[in-house]
This record gives structure tokens, C-alpha cells and sequence, in this order.
């Protein structure tokens, strides 16, 4: 298949090109069209009891309240009366708000700081996730900042998601700059061609400006993430550079043997090309895992992944023959003044490197082992968590109020457990249910339509404006010290789910928080399971062993929880923070598993870039020693500077100021650079040492069903007559 694929590359080389052309501008146009389609937002499982209730709070009540507004009157704000009322009043005439609510009045003491100096507004925003962004901007703009003697902050679940999607625009731009100039740079001294070094980035293009086309028919039909449009830029220009990579350096050894142009492509095609099926494969199966998981946030990501990986491999399959063969010997065109000759196909030092491994694998190879598991003992204490305006610098708009919320108030009334009702419920059994759920550990007090409750008594009325009771349904609030995010609250959530009485659905922020874990904690088994079986299945088809799937998956292991250990250090106990501008938080659940996947299938990636030319010397009848220097000294080049310029990729979402985006960027770049060279240099050729001969073993019965179902390299070479 992959013959004639290069023969018909060769053959309608221009057809080829002008058709791609076409395509090109038709996903540009459909491209840009998918932004107006993608959505905020996805953490939450859809399935969940936290969900229903958010969505029963908003049909009958109206919805929680999402936007915070934090009013510092730098006096007391008994002092600031008028201006507090009529900042009210303009607040309450906003079309887009409900149930605004603020301490001058409902006179809460909850909702002055125990200064005195701050109070707060609160309100609900409607509709959907994009929806609220965009009155927030619009209240930012008119309200923010100072008024009238009153600095206004505004903040809430509303306002962050407003100020992290800006601020990851802004971020995803910067990072953009930073990036594509180093990686032109250094594609030029990889290829040592101007001409060379522009075909990766012409696969790129290609490999991005499709998948933005597929997000945007994937936004017409089901919930995506803005995000995912991160990870298609990364991803889509780097696997760009991979199989660019592997194509031209095969391409020029081909020519260096002394065949022609389309002798050489064909060749390129039938070797390199099986590769990359497989290396594809290998990375698209890792992100389809993300599609177990309720969240559209991850399965965002595998819609976008598995995009970018089908289009990048029809782009180097295709659309890369069909350069090469237009090309021709001026694929070294435009040559750097000090790159004379022809270029070098063959990195003796990763081939003496490989050497030693296998000479001395024990020395070599313990103090690697042991180096990364020491990197990934922070695992052992790590905290999950889900993302709050403290990934947010300091300066940001809704940090301040968080900030504020956190070190001034006594208690976050919006972030109250809510409870709604599943049906009508008598007055006497209200009162009650809030006795009893006053009388829990950690709780302030129980707001009802029966009154506010603490410690078992009456304390006083529930504001008049909380709208508790809807046709017949009712609303309670939960009013706790504890942060969301603590143990202490989670602790409650659950008591408050086991307590005996009429049946209420449960949501607020900590059950969402609750339900998102679970949604992920619980199909993690699967998605391991999914991505162990689908690789092992892979890698076996690739080589005819089952020893070398085995090693494969134990040694990208080892890598991952390095790179997570790694990232528990960084983010959570919050070394380099300084550096970085980050707080150091529990880590985002959501994130840790997207990591896992991307760098769990870019170590397939380059594990199927050094396996395949290590098994297309052993299948040549080379002995295990030569074969795998010989394969370490034609891959190691290619493995290591793709690696490296797929970090320079990753590595510049880390000068962003969103946290939970610096730890993806950094723990893939990281993830990366640890596979490429302390894994493939050194562990693979040692482990295959230890190996021996039983490296290439299978039993009888899968050596058999390799024979008739594995897909190897070797067929006829093409003849130049065949290819003309």
C-alpha cells in the first residue's frame, strides 16, 4: 500500500500540490469560522448531581450567584451609603443580571469585611458559558476600577472565566511569537536549508488549518473547548516537524545511496512511512482515551488530537512525497555558508552513546532509573484540585476579589452549598431539615424560606431577595468558612448527601468540585486500561514481539512519573513560583490527565522513530549490538532535535501567566526532552541488552498471526521505470 502510495505521489506530484492548495484554503476559510463555535468552560461532568442542580437552580431561581463584585469604599462602608445604593441600583438595571444583592440592601453582616471597609455585590448572569463572558467584559468595562469613591472589583466564577480565557488569548499569542521564530531558526540548522527547513512548517500549516476546520464541523454538533485550539497549534506544528524530519533525512540517505529522485521518494514512503502510520496511531489511540471521560473539557482534546495527528500523517504520506518529488535534489537548496556536502544522515554520538549502554547496562542505566523515580517521589504526596481565580496572576480582576473574598470576609455566601428541591416540600419540614443541617460540623448557618439557621436555632430572617422558594420548590444555602476546595468542605458535601430528610439535589462549588474528581477518578482504570491494550496491540503488529511493548510501556512509565513528580514540585509545593509568577495549588485533575496522554503518546512517537530502523537492521540479519547502535546513530539526530523543537513548542506556554496552562507547557516540554534522551539514549539500548535475544520473542501462535497480519517495510524496490 504504502508502494503505490509513493508511486502515485510521485507520478501526480503537481495534482497532488494543486489540490492541497485548494483544500488549504477551503479549511482556512471553514477554520476560522470554528472560534465563534467553541466554548469555555467543560470541567464539570454533565451527568452529575451538582450538574442538575445547577441546572434546576438556573430554570427556577434563576441561577447561583456567578458574579462577585468586591467594593472597597477605603472608609466605612456604613460611611458610603449613597454611593453604595446607587451603584446598586445601576446594577440592578443591568438587562443581563438577577438577584442582585449587596450589603447596603440586605444589610448582611456577612457581606461587609471584618474591617468594615469592603463590601460586596452579588448577582447571577444567564446563559451560557460564552454568554456570561461577554456581559462580564461588558460590566468590567463600564463598572470596573474606580467610581464614585468606590474601587470595584469584580470577580466570582463569571468574572475568572472571564479573565482566564482573556488572559490565555493573550498568553496563546506571546507564546506563538516566541516560538515559531526559535523553532525557524533551528529548522534551519537541522536541515542546513532554507528550502528544507520550510517544509515542516508548509506540513504545519497544513496539519493546523485542517484540524481548525474539523473543530469548527465538531462545534456544530457538540460542546468544544476553546483550549483545544492550544493544543492544535502545539501539536499540529510539531508532529509537522517529526515526520518532516524522518521523510527528508530518509530522502537524503535514499540520494546518498545513489538513487533517483523518485526511486528515493518511493523508498521514503515505504520505510519512513510505515513509521509514521505506526508512531501516529501510537499517539492517536493515547488521546482517544480522553474520550471516556464525561468532561468536554479532555474530550475536546482528543477531538482535537486525534485531528491533527490524521491530518499531519496524510500531510507527510502525501502532500511531503509529492515536495520531495517536485524538489528533487533541491530540497538542499539554499544551503547554509558552512553546510558542505552533502547532509549527514548518521549522529555517530548517539551510535558510541547506545554503544556504552549496551556495554555496561547496569552502570549505565541504574543511575537513570533511579535519578527519575527519584524525581517522582513528590507523586506520593500529591493534591488535586480544580482551577479558581488563584491560577490567575495577582493583578487580574478577579484574583483581587478572591483575594479579598479569602482574607477579609468571614464567609463566601456564593459559595454556599446549595440544595434545590426534587418537588414541593411542607414548611414545618423545611424547618426542620435546616435544623438539622445547621447542627453539622463547619457550618455557619442554613439560609431557607423558613429562615436562617445556626446551631440548631433561629438567627433571624433570610434575605428577602434570595428568592428561596419557586413554585413550590425550595432553595437552601449551606454557609460554611471552610474553602472550597478543603477537605473540611468536601467532608460537609457528604454529610450533607447521607443527612435523612426531604431529597434535595446538592451542587455549589465544592460538589462540583466532588463530581468532576469522580467523573475522572472513576474512568481513569479505563482510559489506563485502554491506552496499555491499544499500544501493547500497536507495538506488537510493529515488531512481532511481545517483550518489546512490555519494555516500551514500563520504560514511558518511568518517564511520566518523572515528569508528574516533577510537576507536584513545581506547581503544588511550589518551587520556581518565584520565577514563574504562579501560586502554588493542588493540581488541576483535568490537566495532570491531559499531560499524561499527550506525553504518553509523543514517547510512542519517538519509541516507534528509534524501534523502526533498530528493526529494520535486525530484520537484515545485524546481530542485536550493531543493530541498535547502527538504529540509535540514524534516529538519535532526528529523535533529538524534533524533541527539541516539539519543547521550544511546549516550553512557551510556561511564559504565560495562567497556571494551569504553565503546567501543561512545561510538563510536556519536560516530558519530552526526558523521553528523547535519557530514555531513548540510554535506557532503550540498555534494556535491550538485558534483553538479548529474547528482545524480538513471541510465542508460536502470535508469531504466526504477526506473519499474516503485521504490516512490515518489505516489499520490491521501486525501479525507476515503475516510478516514471
Amino acid at each position: 500500500m504504502l508502494h503505490r502510495l509513493g508511486t502515485f505521489a510521485v507520478r501526480r506530484a503537481k495534482l497532488v500540490l494543486v489540490l492541497t492548495a485548494i483544500l488549504l484554503a477551503a479549511a482556512a476559510v471553514a477554520g476560522f469560522g470554528a472560534f465563534g463555535k467553541l466554548a469555555g468552560g467543560g470541567f464539570d461532568d454533565p451527568g452529575a448531581e451538582s450538574t442538575h442542580a445547577r441546572q434546576a437552580l438556573a430554570d427556577r431561581f434563576g441561577g447561583q450567584a456567578n458574579l462577585v463584585v468586591v467594593i472597597d469604599a477605603g472608609r466605612p462602608v456604613d460611611q458610603a451609603v449613597a454611593q453604595g445604593k446607587e451603584l446598586t441600583r445601576r446594577l440592578s438595571a443591568e438587562p443581563d443580571l438577577q438577584g442582585v444583592a449587596s450589603y447596603w440592601t440586605t444589610g448582611a453582616a456577612a457581606m461587609r469585611s471584618e474591617d468594615g471597609t469592603k463590601a460586596l455585590l452579588v448577582a447571577s448572569i444567564g446563559g451560557d458559558f460564552d454568554d456570561r463572558t461577554k456581559v462580564v467584559e461588558r460590566l468590567v468595562e463600564t463598572y470596573g476600577g474606580s467610581h464614585d469613591g468606590l474601587n470595584v472589583a469584580i470577580g466570582g466564577e463569571a468574572g475568572v472565566n472571564h479573565d482566564v480565557n482573556a488572559q490565555v488569548g493573550r498568553d496563546l499569542l506571546l507564546a506563538e511569537a516566541i516560538a515559531v521564530p526559535i523553532i525557524l531558526v533551528l529548522l534551519i540548522l537541522a536541515f542546513g536549508s532554507v528550502v528544507a527547513a520550510l517544509i515542516p512548517l508548509a506540513i504545519g500549516t497544513i496539519a493546523i488549518f485542517g484540524t481548525f476546520a474539523e473543530l469548527s464541523v465538531m462545534g456544530s454538533l457538540t460542546d468544544v473547548s476553546i483550549y483545544s485550539v492550544n493544543l492544535t497549534t502545539a501539536l499540529g506544528l510539531g508532529l509537522a516537524i517529526d515526520y518532516a524530519l524522518l521523510m527528508v533525512s530518509r530522502y537524503r540517505e535514499e540520494l546518498g545511496k545513489g538513487s533517483d529522485v523518485a526511486a528515493a521518494v518511493i523508498r521514503t514512503v515505504e520505510t519512513s512511512g510505515r513509521t509514521i502510520v505506526f508512531s501516529a496511531a501510537t499517539v492517536a489511540v493515547a488521546l482517544a482515551a480522553l474520550l471516556v471521560f464525561p468532561l468536554f473539557f479532555l474530550r475536546s482534546f482528543a477531538y482535537a488530537g486525534i485531528g491533527v495527528i490524521l491530518i499531519a500523517m496524510a500531510g507527510a504520506l502525501v502532500v511531503l512525497p509529492a515536495i520531495l518529488a517536485v524538489l528533487g535534489h533541491r530540497v538542499n537548496a539554499l544551503r547554509l555558508p558552512w553546510a558542505k556536502g552533502e547532509p549527514k544522515t548518521v549522529a555517530p554520538f548517539w551510535g558510541r552513546l547506545a554503544a556504552l549502554a549496551m556495554r555496561r547496562p547496569g552502570i549505565t542505566a541504574v543511575p537513570v532509573v533511579a535519578g527519575l523515580l527519584l524525581l517522582a517521589t513528590p507523586l506520593l504526596h500529591v493534591e488535586f484540585g480544580t482551577p479558581d481565580d488563584r491560577v490567575l496572576p495577582t493583578t487580574a480582576t478577579s484574583r483581587i476579589a478572591g483575594d479579598a473574598l479569602r482574607d477579609d470576609f468571614r464567609s463566601d455566601d456564593t459559595s454556599a452549598i446549595t440544595l434545590i428541591g426534587t418537588s414541593p416540600v411542607a414548611t414545618a419540614d423545611i424547618t426542620s431539615y435546616a435544623v438539622r443541617l445547621s447542627q453539622l460540623p463547619d457550618v455557619v448557618r442554613v439560609e431557607s424560606a423558613a429562615g436562617a439557621f445556626a446551631n440548631g436555632k433561629p438567627a433571624g430572617r433570610s434575605p428577602a431577595d434570595a428568592r428561596l422558594v419557586a413554585d413550590g420548590i425550595q432553595r437552601l444555602a449551606v454557609v460554611t468558612n471552610a474553602d472550597t476546595r478543603s477537605d473540611t468542605a468536601r467532608d460537609l458535601v457528604t454529610a450533607i448527601r447521607a443527612l435523612p430528610g426531604p431529597e434535595f439535589l446538592v451542587g455549589g462549588n465544592t460538589a462540583q468540585f466532588m463530581d468532576s474528581q469522580h467523573a475522572i477518578g472513576s474512568r481513569l482504570p479505563l482510559a489506563g486500561g485502554l491506552i496499555a491494550l491499544t499500544t501493547f496491540l500497536l507495538l506488537f503488529l510493529f515488531t512481532g514481539s511481545v517483550l518489546q511493548p512490555i519494555r516500551a510501556l514500563l520504560l514511558n512509565l518511568i518517564g511520566l512519573s518523572a515528569t508528574l513528580g516533577a510537576m507536584v514540585l513545581i506547581f503544588q509545593d511550589g518551587h520556581l513560583s518565584g520565577l514563574l509568577g504562579f501560586t502554588a495549588l493542588p493540581l488541576d485533575t483535568s490537566m495532570l490527565v491531559l499531560l499524561f496522554c499527550i506525553a504518553f503518546g509523543l514517547s510512542m512517537d519517538y519509541e516507534v522513530f528509534v524501534l523502526s530502523r533498530i528493526k529494520e537492521h535486525h530484520d537484515s540479519g545485524m546481530a542485536l549490538v550493531p543493530s541498535v547502535t547502527e538504529g540509535l546513530a540514524r534516529t538519535g539526530r532526528i529523535v533529538s532535535m524534533a524533541a527539541i523543537l516539539l519543547a521550544v513548542s511546549f516550553f512557551a506556554f510556561g511564559t504565560g501567566s495562567v497556571s494551569f496552562i504553565q503546567l501543561f507547557g512545561i510538563g510536556s516540554g519536560l516530558a519530552i526532552l526526558i523521553d528523547a534522551t535519557l530514555i531513548r539514549g540510554i535506557l532503550v539500548p540498555a534494556a535491550m541488552r538485558l534483553l538479548g535475544r529474547r528482545a524480538w520473542w513471541s510465542p508460536t501462535p502470535l508469531r504466526r498471526l504477526h506473519t499474516h497480519i503485521g504490516i512490515t517495510e518489505h516489499g520490491p524496490r521501486p525501479s525507476p521505470e515503475a516510478a516514471s
